[in-house]
């Protein structure tokens, strides 16, 4: 049996891993991560970091039997997660906080924690697939797929993931669905089995991360022209960083013409904005490259690429410009793609890999037509 560190949220998904780890006769510990400072008036409304959760986490390890440790990665969190959150944002990125939260935190120091502590492995209630082959010569070779939930799966999420981090991971929930977790909790009594999910930013719990960055850099909300796509002003926008590709409420234009924030001008300090067609892309270009098989598939290649965490898989082809850059080319445009957020590539189920989303290119075919939407933009987390 292994020796296995199991990450706790005080969840459902995270206890349930415990438990099913414990009863297959693993050596295991419960730990929570502390991000936050406890002085924080924040920590207190998020699900996902508050006191609450912890001692949630701490009464399933009670109750299997288990240890269960805190471990302070507040540094860490600052430096990796919420200061790189504010200075994407203030770059004119839209970035997804949680990815970096899995490459930095829970897939790099947790791992080394646990190497350090004398555990083989790190478990988390992720929902997502790792499958394990053997090679002919006998060596072991991992792949990542989706989680057989497809309404919870978050492959999307863990695409940092090499054959390194791999062979170190466990993903026990990722042959279940929901509703069966949930089922399994309560069939064990464990505490966290009706605790409500989390759907924020855990630093960000009342959902609008536009107060986080008035109160931690103010100085870069420097109010600005927005512009139409012929360059004509036609408005004031609050500060760049309040807006995302995509948005449509919130503009402070009238008229009622229907308009979309088509383009963060940084360099003009200017808002674009356009009609729904203008918020189509088929090309963009994309760095930080992961691929989870550490080898770069040969270029071009054709698969799936999602563009944002609960966004449907697209067709397209992948060109790697050898620059530590790729071009994904889509079949078809999209809507609101947009730099910041993560390009993930699939064959089928299986993730070959992904990286940032770093600027989209304008030439596009304009064979379809963005569908108006009366939500304040377009669900990027």
């Amino acid at each position: 049996m292994a020796k296995i560190m199991v990450a706790m949220s005080g969840g459902v998904d995270s206890s349930l891993t415990a438990a099913l780890l414990h009863e297959q006769g693993h050596e295991i510990i419960g730990v929570t991560m502390h991000l936050w400072d406890d002085d924080d008036e924040r920590m207190a409304e998020s699900l996902c970091c508050s006191q609450e959760m912890t001692e949630s986490a701490r009464r399933v390890c009670a109750q299997l039997g288990v240890p269960y440790y805190v471990f302070n990665y507040q540094r860490e969190f600052r430096r990796h997660v919420i200061d790189y959150f504010v200075q994407a944002y203030t770059q004119g990125y839209t970035p997804n906080p949680c990815l970096e939260c899995n490459r930095e935190i829970k897939f790099r120091a947790l791992l080394d924690r646990a190497h350090t502590l004398g555990f083989t492995y790190v478990a988390t209630g992720h929902y997502a697939r790792r499958i394990e082959e053997q090679l002919p010569d006998g060596s072991l070779r991992y792949a990542l797929a989706r989680a057989v939930d497809r309404d919870k799966d978050q492959s999307y999420m863990v695409y940092m993931l090499g054959q390194r981090d791999l062979a170190h991971l466990f993903f026990p929930l990722g042959e279940l669905t929901k509703t069966e977790v949930r089922a399994m909790a309560a069939a064990r009594g464990l505490a966290s089995a009706d605790r409500p999910e989390s759907q924020d930013i855990c630093f960000v719990p009342n959902g609008d991360y536009r107060n986080l960055l008035r109160d931690e850099v103010p100085e870069q909300l420097t109010p600005g022209p927005i512009v139409d796509l012929m360059g004509r002003e036609i408005g004031q926008h609050q500060g760049l960083p309040l807006y995302t590709i995509g948005q449509r409420r919130g503009l402070g234009l009238g008229g009622g013409q229907l308009l979309y924030v088509v383009e963060l001008d940084v360099a003009r300090n200017a808002l674009v904005v356009g009609p729904p067609e203008a918020i189509l892309r088929d090309r963009f270009l994309v760095d930080r490259l992961n691929f989870v098989s550490d080898v770069p598939p040969p270029s071009p290649f054709s698969c799936q690429v999602q563009v944002r965490a609960h966004a449907d898989p697209a067709p397209a082809e992948v060109t790697l410009l050898g620059d530590g850059r790729m071009e994904v080319r889509l079949q078809a445009p999209v809507k609101a793609i947009t730099p910041g957020q993560a390009a993930v590539c699939y064959d089928g189920d299986r993730v070959i890999g992904g990286g940032r989303i770093v600027r989209t290119l304008k030439e596009t075919r304009p064979e379809r037509q963005a569908e108006p939407d009366d939500n304040q933009g377009v669900s990027l987390v």
